[in-house]
């Protein structure tokens, strides 16, 4: 029997050990994706990326502009290349508006990682099926959560009124150019779209900017109403008819698609609502007319319709405006002191 040459032998180790550091090189790479992500997606708007490994698979959630935190179609890897897909329905319609073909286009989202930075390329295929259209964009990780607060060891200054009851001083539209139904009515601050126009009507800010801060203050809604009160302008804690309905994180007092309330003490439309929310080290908590619905929890990530998705930059309190009617009056912020 012929004998190995000791040269031979060690190449084969070598050889061995290159192939089993193959898969360990391949997870590192993987595993800098991991984590989540502070994206500014085409237009400047604000948007969130998740991506997790589960029970050995990859997978991700995604939130993009407006709307809710949604699962996406697909996670994988190539090479040193993240691959993410969403898929989109389109409707088709006839000269008449009925529609008579529904279509999903699937979005790819392909993105290297750099340090702390995320760079995007995005292909989105054209409706009329004429090719894709392609835009560059960006995220930041977002650094892991602290240990939930110890509130009864946080300092809050003195009460900031927000709100004179008078007039709008202290407050402006987020978009100029959109239609104002606000004003004052009686010391309330009003809310009054005329949805039969077909005009889009805006968002109010403070024209002060906050960190973190204990605010409280009433709203009201007709039934059905939606409003929405945005933490630094981004997280929101909705503000909607939810009477007698089951808790949701997209009811009354939830932080919108995040954190479902753990009880829905809302009250009939029409009738003010009471609001007490903290937000310290992006951990929120809601008490919602006397009752604690959210304590202490904290916030992945910015929601929709946020104004950036950097969590660390001081931002305004701003009061949705583009749906419904909303009343709101009473609103104090005192900030922490540090």
């Amino acid at each position: 029997m012929k004998r190995s040459s000791p040269r031979s032998n060690t190449a084969r180790r070598l050889t061995l050990l290159a192939l089993l550091a193959l898969p360990a090189t391949a997870a590192s790479a993987q595993e800098a994706f991991l984590g989540r992500w502070a994206l500014t997606i085409p237009g400047g708007g604000a948007g969130w990326l998740e991506i997790r490994k589960e029970k050995g698979w990859y997978d991700g959630s995604i939130l993009w502009g407006g709307g809710s935190v949604v699962p996406v179609a697909s996670v994988n890897f190539h090479d040193d290349t993240l691959h993410v897909t969403r898929v989109r329905e389109v409707k088709r319609t006839d000269a008449n508006g009925k529609v008579v073909r529904t279509q999903q286009f699937t979005e790819l989202l392909a993105g290297r990682v750099d340090g702390d930075t995320i760079e995007f390329m995005q292909f989105n295929p054209r409706e009329d099926g004429t090719g894709l259209r392609q835009e560059n964009f960006s995220g930041k990780r977002i650094p892991a959560l602290p240990p939930r607060p110890d509130l009864s060891q946080v300092k809050f200054g003195a009460p900031i009124p927000l709100f004179n009851g008078k007039d709008l001083s202290g407050w402006r539209l987020i978009e100029p150019s959109a239609a104002n139904g606000w004003s004052v009515e009686n010391g309330t601050l009003v809310n009054r779209p005329d949805k039969s126009s077909g005009k889009h009507y805006g968002n109010i800010r403070t024209d002060r900017e906050f960190e973190d801060f204990q605010i409280t203050l009433e709203a009201k809604v007709p039934a059905k109403g939606n409003s929405g009160i945005y933490l630094r302008g981004i997280y929101e804690v909705q503000v909607a008819d939810s009477f007698n309905r089951s808790p949701d994180s997209h009811g009354i007092g939830g932080v919108y698609s995040r954190i479902t309330p753990t009880s829905n003490p809302a009250k009939a439309p029409g009738e003010w609502q009471t609001f007490d929310i903290t937000l310290v080290d992006r951990h929120v908590t809601v008490i919602l007319n006397g009752v604690k619905i959210i304590d202490n929890q904290p916030v992945l990530g910015c929601t929709g319709g946020a104004l950036w998705s950097d969590e660390f930059r001081p931002g305004p309190i701003y009061l949705q405006g583009d749906h419904e009617a909303v009343d709101y009056r009473n609103i104090l912020l005192r900030p922490v002191v540090k």
